[in-house]
């Protein structure tokens, strides 16, 4: 017990001495590394404000500001990291060397990763949404709320949001509706009512809702022919904030005015004839 004691202390005096005699023959090289690592640091985050400011005037998207900005930062303290080893005695060829072969194994393990990033300043560049509008694809669908370097996030009218990652979005068919979404409404009325004047109680019902776009204009047109109705298609545009209540907006007027000009709105029915009773009882 005795030797394995005096063993460790022994060890221990040993890497004291080393460290004692390191620091008295490369005490100005640490001295200098330290303040080499101080200096790149400010530097790094002044650069990374500089750039930030000017890719401002710009008008640079914040996604590719924030990495542009990330890059720079991380170059100035990665050179300042070399220049403090090789400030400090210690080869720099075997560390390049090394960061190399690590960087080339990491973007492998990171393929995912750095395919949405790619992925994602794609998107950013080509532009082929914006933040605000409304798209569809991949079976998924809401207004875009945030197009990050790796996600894309879209926002349902219920508030929840869908997560895409950019890598499923490029090169996928997409549906972008812009800033506005036309209404598929449609409300039957009976065979024996005046059509035109159902179009036109329809026309103004559009004409007077504030949140019905004029432009494009509101298209009203007899669809469908149903088994107790004819289909009137309404199909008015609205901007993307008033779309739900335009559509509520537009049922409640067309079923009042329909029964203030006492236009009927037949329900399904149907009707049930029973042949030769007599002949049925037992």
């Amino acid at each position: 017990m005795e030797n394995a004691t005096t063993k460790a202390v022994n060890t221990a005096a040993q890497w004291q001495e080393k460290i004692i005699d390191y620091v008295v023959k490369n005490g100005p090289g640490l001295a200098g590394a330290l303040i080499i690592l101080v200096i790149g640091v400010l530097v790094a985050r002044t650069l990374g404000n500089l750039l930030v400011r000017w890719l401002d005037k710009r008008h640079m998207e914040p996604p590719v500001k924030m990495l542009l900005s990330r890059i720079a930062r991380l170059m100035v303290v990665a050179f300042s990291l070399v220049i403090a080893a090789g400030t400090c005695g210690i080869n720099i060829a075997p560390l390049v060397a090394g960061i190399g072969v690590a960087g080339v194994g990491l973007g492998l393990a990171m393929q995912g990763v750095l395919s949405n990033l790619v992925c994602g300043l794609l998107i950013i560049f080509t532009k082929p949404f914006r933040i605000g509008e409304y798209v569809e694809i991949i079976g998924c669908y809401g207004q875009v709320n945030a197009i990050d370097l790796f996600t894309t996030v879209l926002v349902h009218p219920d508030r929840s949001r869908v997560i895409i990652p950019n890598r499923k979005i490029v090169g996928e068919v997409l549906h972008n509706y812009g800033g506005m979404r036309q209404h598929n409404i449609t409300v039957g009325v009976s065979y024996d009512t005046n059509l035109p004047d159902a179009l036109a109680i329809v026309n103004e019902v559009l004409a007077k809702n504030q949140h019905v776009l004029k432009d494009p204009a509101p298209i009203v047109a007899v669809g469908a022919f149903a088994d107790s109705s004819i289909e009137i298609l309404i199909r008015p545009w609205s901007l993307l904030t008033d779309f739900g209540p335009a559509a509520a907006e537009i049922k409640l007027a067309v079923v009042e005015a329909f029964r203030v000009r006492k236009i009927g709105i037949p329900f399904p029915q149907r009707e049930v004839r029973v042949v030769n009773v007599q002949g049925l009882a037992p």
